[in-house]
């Protein structure tokens, strides 16, 4: 079942001179629970792609379905809730509200939707992150790894449907890198989500279902790397 129908995206900055194709007809799909990487040099498109695949940013031309919803057939307030509930992110430098605690962090996207959280899924997610002991921390007392994995449970919260990750170890060491990728994993195969991740880190895609690369704003699916 394919969950993200990306097609013909094309996203241009500028006019005339200063016009800058930052992506060029950039077409493919993802199946649920899958788990694919997308690499590429700074510069080559890889975060528009992320931007515009959660509906941060509008594409020029072309179209993103998720679950079979056309994101820019809708109006804003409509797009941003669909995102709000759908699409869960994870980025390099955490975003973390340093004045609420772990638990609170986690449960915010909720708070924001106004719905309950439920007791019996944040421990879940807790447990999964290795958190329960610091679910009264505020972020100036954890370390980045700790940091990110409440960045991971924010997303995991909602239950949604894609998971983005742009760069989520960009800012970790080797055994937090894997820690965070081991919990992405879990994300994809446990929960059945659908992880689309950008990295730097070559080492960790050799766990991804796919790997695409983005060079000067065109994608290219390179099937699975071998480890």
């Amino acid at each position: 079942m394919e969950i993200l129908q990306v097609q013909k995206l094309c996203k241009v900055y500028g006019s005339k001179e200063t016009m800058v194709r930052a992506l060029q007809d950039v077409s493919f799909s993802m199946k649920k629970a899958e788990f694919a990487a997308v690499i590429g040099e700074s510069g080559s498109g890889k975060s528009t792609l992320f931007n515009c695949i959660g509906a941060l940013d509008i594409p020029t031309s072309g179209s993103i379905c998720l679950d079979g919803t056309d994101l820019f057939g809708m109006k804003e307030e409509q797009r941003t809730l669909f995102r709000r509930r759908k699409v869960g992110f994870i980025f390099q430098s955490f975003h973390l509200i340093e004045e609420l605690n772990v638990e609170q962090n986690i449960i915010f996207p909720l708070l924001l939707d106004r719905q309950k959280p439920k007791k019996e899924r944040l421990e879940e997610l807790l447990e999964l992150l290795g958190l329960a002991d610091r679910r009264y921390h505020l972020p100036s007392q954890l370390s980045g790894g700790q940091k990110q994995r409440v960045a991971i449970g924010r997303a995991l919260i909602t239950r949604p449907m894609l998971l983005l990750a742009d760069e989520p170890t960009g800012n970790l060491d080797s055994k937090n890198s894997q820690d965070v990728m081991d919990l992405l994993l879990k994300a994809s195969r446990y929960y059945q989500q659908t992880v689309l991740m950008i990295t730097h880190n070559m080492q960790l895609t050799t766990s991804a279902d796919r790997v695409f690369r983005v060079r000067d704003g065109r994608l290219t699916d390179l099937g699975r790397m071998q480890g």
